[in-house]
């Protein structure tokens, strides 16, 4: 009876907040004080020294396909894919823990092969000759189409995702009013999945209120009480863009100084997501359709006095770390904790496709019917990010990025690519 009354009271403390997607680097690279995996060289240890661990079932169905069967797949340029590659490959061959808190993350032993196979070719970490990619992938990887339930070659929307650059000072001062803040102390993170394996994957956001754990704090509170904010990391000079760098869930900050920092997803309040274009357009100040981030820094210009009430329609806050920017065309890490690359990298659902996985996207340009068609690598999560070939593809870094971003919602498919002689994809 005691174990039900616990369950039923996560459930009711659930009820309040999201979940996010749990970093599978169990490796300690990335951490704090710890070099970044993606500066490490590619080592691939002998396969019997990789423990295995017990399968993880996948929603998604596969069907085997031939190389030819890929549209468009002669035509992706892969002469700069073999960076992501190689760091994926350094993903692949980290330690598994066997944790359902994880997310499902492709099975490390079938990879040894391809990813031993690609440290001895001697092709360097940047651009390669395409034909020689494209002959190595061949070589070693066989595709297969993803497949929804009742059997079908799956499709689904494709949206974009980006990294946003916002004007930053370490002090609050002049225009600069608007905080991005690192994680608060007082932060509790509850791993459902340690206790209840159904739940695996989820966390509960909250904090002490006496004995007692509670939601925590929404934005609306944390504004209303600077003096028990957050630790500030900086102060933006715009607050629409701040917003919608906490959207995007990391990005760059140019600070006064001139240097530039990035500013990584490190947690956040637990808090559902609400949109802020919808309260927009419930107020009456614009039509959704018309609400583009550039609308949106537009009213809040034309009207200062609502902006906070405006942000505080979205309850959700999400917190981050400083990080250095080293090599300017690496991103992010992603939930596989490896940096993202633009154009090469997608947020997938892992019930369907594994974390670290090779994939071949056919979707088309953002509001268009133009065809883009690339080897792209299963790198991230997001929580909209839900069913057979869903997925949001990772335009890069800047303002064209966004912009492109900002405009995809397409339909798509996919093909996994897998070792080949491993069997159907699988998950660990």
């Amino acid at each position: 009876m005691k174990k039900r009354l616990l369950y039923a009271s996560l459930l009711v403390l659930i009820s309040s907040c999201s979940t996010v997607p749990l970093s599978t680097d169990q490796s300690g690279a990335g951490k704090a004080g710890q070099p970044d995996i993606a500066s490490q060289p590619l080592v691939v240890p002998p396969l019997a020294s990789i423990r295995d661990t017990p399968p993880r079932a996948l929603e998604g169905r596969f069907q085997q396909v031939s190389w030819a069967s890929l549209p468009g797949w002669k035509d992706d340029d892969l002469s700069h894919a073999w960076k992501a590659f190689i760091n994926n490959c350094k993903g692949l061959m980290r330690p598994v823990s066997g944790s359902l808190a994880m997310q499902a993350r492709a099975a490390p032993r079938a990879w040894q092969p391809v990813c031993a196979a690609a440290a001895n070719t001697g092709f360097s970490g940047n651009a390669v000759d395409a034909p020689r990619i494209r002959q190595f992938l061949e070589q070693y990887l066989r595709p297969w189409r993803l497949l929804d339930a009742a059997g079908k070659p799956a499709r689904n929307t494709v949206t974009g995702y980006y990294e946003p650059l916002v004007r930053a000072s370490r002090t609050r001062q002049g225009d600069y009013q608007w905080p991005l803040y690192a994680t608060p102390d007082d932060l509790l993170t509850i791993d459902l999945g340690s206790v209840y394996p159904e739940l695996a994957g989820k966390r509960v956001r909250g904090k002490l209120d006496g004995k007692r754990v509670v939601p925590y704090d929404t934005r609306a509170e944390i504004a209303a009480s600077p003096e028990r904010r957050p630790p500030v990391i900086v102060w933006v000079d715009d607050p629409v863009e701040a917003f919608f760098l906490q959207i995007q869930g990391s990005g760059r900050a140019q600070l006064t100084d001139g240097s530039t920092i990035r500013l990584a997803y490190a947690d956040h309040n637990g808090r559902p997501y609400v949109s802020i274009a919808r309260w927009l357009a419930d107020q009456g100040q614009m039509p959704l359709a018309k609400a583009s981030m550039q609308n949106i820094k537009a009213w809040a210009r034309s009207h200062p006095g609502r902006v906070q009430e405006m942000l505080n329609a979205n309850p959700a806050m999400v917190f981050f770390r400083e990080e250095p920017v080293t090599d300017p065309e690496l991103g992010p890490k992603g939930a596989y904790g490896i940096p993202l690359i633009g154009g090469r990298a997608v947020a997938v659902d892992t019930h369907y496709v594994p974390l670290g996985t090779p994939l071949f996207l056919a979707t088309t340009q953002p509001g268009s019917a133009a065809p883009l068609r690339r080897l792209v690598l299963a790198q991230d999560t997001g929580a909209a990010i839900k069913g057979a070939a869903r997925a949001d593809y990772y335009w890069g870094f800047g303002d064209e990025a966004g912009a492109l971003a900002g405009r995809m919602k397409q339909q798509g498919e996919m093909w996994v690519l897998w070792p080949a002689g491993a069997g159907a994809p699988s998950a660990r």
